[in-house]
């Protein structure tokens, strides 16, 4: 199933495009997840002999200094095409119900990591999430704020 953006198929990136917040919704209930997810994942590889050794001769023939590196960054593309979210709840209720029960909509854009992570907790907050168990499968924001804590707020106001 192909991610929505305003009502069409997303299947291509855009330039400068980091990640995106979305919302996947059991379109029988209505019930929603809201999320994040980035287009773009770094791995720490760790270099091979072949490589290090090639590494080691630029080094002398360069004159560099100090210890050279073991590790190398690897920029993927993620499993976004394919992505479900986070919530394992959700996960084993689109496994039980099928794919063809939910839609896939990218709300909103986002250009950095810092930019995603408020996007994110901006549409968590706006929607109410912990206030509202019923709509939401999202039963925390940012890993600080937890509905079952919410709900006590609500029932013992001081």
């Amino acid at each position: 199933m192909d991610w929505k953006y305003k009502n069409k198929n997303f299947t291509t990136l855009n330039d400068g495009d980091f990640g995106f917040v979305y919302k996947i919704t059991h379109t029988p209930s209505g019930k929603i997840y809201i999320g994040r997810k980035n287009f773009f994942t770094q791995i720490n590889k760790r270099l091979g002999k072949k490589e290090l050794k090639a590494l080691k001769e630029e080094r002398k023939l360069s004159k560099t200094q100090g210890r050279a590196p073991t590790k190398k960054l690897i920029i993927a593309e993620s499993d976004w095409k394919k992505y479900w979210g986070s919530n394992k709840v959700l996960i084993k209720f689109v496994k039980d119900e099928g794919e063809h029960n939910f839609t896939k909509e990218i709300i909103e854009f986002a250009f950095n990591k810092k930019h995603l992570t408020y996007l994110e907790t901006k549409h968590l907050f706006k929607s109410d999430v912990l206030e509202k168990p019923d709509l939401y499968w999202n039963d925390n924001i940012l890993s600080k704020f937890f509905s079952k804590d919410f709900k006590t707020f609500v029932e013992n106001p001081k």
